[in-house]
């Protein structure tokens, strides 16, 4: 009977795979190849999902999420975030079922864990957020990046065509609480990259078309999907590295910290090098290296989160670099 349960809770809380057609959600299709790359993404993040709802114990589902592809596993970590999270945040089982997932073989993909759990939030009434956000001071704000992919990839004439700027009042973390629309337009970014179907030149164009003051987070997310992603030539890396102009800084911090992602999980792919050549000057061990440096020492969260700092320190290294 616990299984029958687990099964039949997997059926109801999974998404259906029609969720991630660029067709069905009105996304632009560039061509053939980015479709079908994008359209694979959606559909491995929500077979993470599947797996991480149908397990009895949150560890149980890391031999199925291992199997997958190594290009999109991170996806399907992602996904099963996004899965225990809801669980969490439902209450419908003992425990915090992210936080014991982390202390197996997701801790490798840490950072696109809390980008899951964001999409989890996303789902779940505010006065539950507590209760699902995992600890880590400075990681905690990824999750925001996920709640702001969430709501311009299902909530997109809004988010996206309406300019809506999120403050996101439910979020309960105090210290550098006016940081978080900071964070929900980078993940507002990294879903334009699948909104505009990898297109640079609409990518731009609809970064472009957002008020100047959003426009720096909106193209570093955009940056980290280019690298973690992918989806592009070489070609077209340049001509998105171009037209950021003033904005490449925080494009070069964003490969940077997608380079980390997947090389922490050993998950990098030649495309991994390809991004972080045009955007970071280097290789993704020289650029993750300059996210390792820039982590020391942060300060704790005050009127500006150790998260932006983060961010801020490893952009203005890669300026000093003079790559920027």
């Amino acid at each position: 009977m616990p299984g029958t349960w687990r099964t039949l809770r997997r059926r109801i809380l999974t998404p259906d795979d029609s969720e991630t057609s660029l067709a069905r959600r009105g996304f632009h299709e560039k061509d053939a190849t980015s479709r079908d790359l994008l359209e694979k993404v959606g559909r491995t993040f929500l077979t993470g999902f599947g797996h991480a709802v149908q397990a009895r114990d949150p560890l149980d589902a890391e031999e199925r999420l291992e199997a997958i592809e190594r290009e999109f596993r991170g996806f399907a970590y992602e996904g099963a975030a996004m899965g225990l999270g809801i669980l969490d945040g439902l209450g419908v089982t003992k425990g915090r079922r992210v936080e014991r997932f982390l202390s197996g073989r997701a801790a490798d993909h840490v950072y696109m864990v809390y980008v899951g759990v964001g999409w989890a939030l996303a789902r779940l009434p505010r006065f539950r957020w507590r209760a699902v956000l995992p600890g880590d001071p400075v990681l905690r704000w990824l999750a925001l990046d996920g709640y702001g992919f969430h709501q311009a990839y299902f909530h997109t004439d809004r988010y996206v065509r309406g300019h809506y700027r999120d403050a996101v009042p439910g979020w309960p973390v105090e210290s550098g609480r006016s940081y978080a629309a900071h964070a929900v337009d980078q993940g507002i970014g990294r879903a334009l990259w699948f909104v505009e179907g990898t297109a640079v030149d609409r990518i731009v164009a609809t970064i472009e078309g957002f008020p100047a003051e959003r426009r720096d987070d909106l193209y570093s997310g955009a940056g980290l999907a280019a690298t973690y992603a992918g989806g592009v030539t070489d070609a077209e890396l340049e001509t998105f590295w171009q037209r950021a102009g003033d904005h490449r800084p925080a494009v070069a911090q964003a490969s940077a910290f997608a380079a980390k992602a997947r090389l922490r999980a050993g998950l990098a792919t030649p495309h991994t090098a390809r991004a972080t050549a045009a955007f970071c000057g280097g290789s993704p061990e020289d650029a993750a290296a300059v996210t390792d440096t820039a982590m020391r020492d942060l300060p704790a969260d005050g009127p500006e989160p150790g998260y932006a700092v983060w961010r801020r320190r490893v952009a203005s290294e890669f300026v000093s670099l003079g790559r920027c």
